[in-house]
């Protein structure tokens, strides 16, 4: 039996899947915690911008005194690469309901000189103690059901090593989104996705911190091709998701001088919106 499909039958759980193994951290110092930025994460050689995003929320659930991420905003100021890297935190507040910490990403470049990659300013708090009333206009997206929809599995064998990401996801596109991937982009700049990890492992707070930036970038559809790299991404997780896939929208309505941004909502298996993100990336035009 394939790899994949083993893992797939078995089920990892929280805790114990290759997303929890690729996200720890180890404390070297209070505040201070060592990783491996795994090479299963990338696009071509570039680290996803989700993953480095719930690797460093995992860092700051153990710095700060309360454990699931409410609000994290990332700056992205230099590409990380897989390897060695180093985490450092700060504890800016801690309250009752919500603890505010900042925490950067470190790597060395060829010269051995330190060079930060990322940079966030998180809030965290507890989901489990909010309560349960939702007034909301917001509707789950309409998506085919998963068996209508299409994953990397279903295209053409893809260059080895150019995308190692989509092995460890289970990523079904809704079919009126992938209008890139046959040669006629829609031009609508919108991607929807039946979305979970490839190994089965249920959602949690962290991992949707890497569900908001896990699709093909929008700009696909809006016609245009290579790496969309992320500036800046804010994520907002609203509630603790319910077993089973998630469904992703990711929309862009305004691309200008070189730059788009890209609003998700991530829904969970009893239609609630369980996260939410804005981010702005950066575009090759021509």
């Amino acid at each position: 039996m394939p790899e994949a499909a083993s893992a797939a039958a078995t089920r990892a759980t929280i805790g114990d899947s290759e997303f929890d193994r690729d996200t720890a951290v180890t404390p070297r110092a209070p505040g201070v915690y060592d990783l491996d930025l795994s090479a299963g994460w990338t696009i071509i050689n570039a680290v996803n911008g989700g993953y480095l995003l719930a690797v460093l929320g995992r860092a700051l659930g153990d710095a700060l005194p309360h454990p699931d991420p409410f609000t994290i905003s990332a700056h992205y100021l230099t590409a990380s690469r897989p390897g060695p890297a180093v985490v450092r935190t700060e504890t800016v507040r801690t309250g009752r309901t919500l603890s505010t910490g900042q925490a950067s990403l470190f790597q060395y470049d060829d010269e051995g000189n330190e060079v930060e990659r990322i940079r966030v300013l998180a809030s965290y708090g507890d989901l489990d103690t909010l309560p349960d009333d939702v007034r909301t206009s917001a509707e789950p997206p309409a998506i085919p059901p998963m068996d209508q929809c299409f994953g990397p599995e279903d295209g053409p064998a893809p260059v080895e090593g150019s995308s190692a990401i989509a092995d460890r996801l289970m990523l079904k596109l809704d079919p009126a989104t992938l209008g890139w991937a046959l040669g006629q982009p829609s031009g609508r700049g919108e991607m929807r996705a039946w979305f979970g990890l490839a190994d089965g492992r249920d959602a949690d707070p962290l991992s949707l911190l890497l569900a908001v930036d896990a699709l093909p970038p929008t700009a696909f559809e809006l016609g245009l091709k290579g790496w969309v790299p992320t500036v800046e991404l804010t994520a907002h997780v609203r509630c603790r998701p319910a077993p089973g896939p998630l469904r992703v929208s990711i929309t862009t309505r305004n691309l200008a001088g070189g730059f788009l941004e890209e609003d998700a909502e991530v829904w969970d298996s009893a239609d609630r919106l369980v996260a939410q993100s804005r981010q702005l990336a950066r575009v090759r035009l021509g």
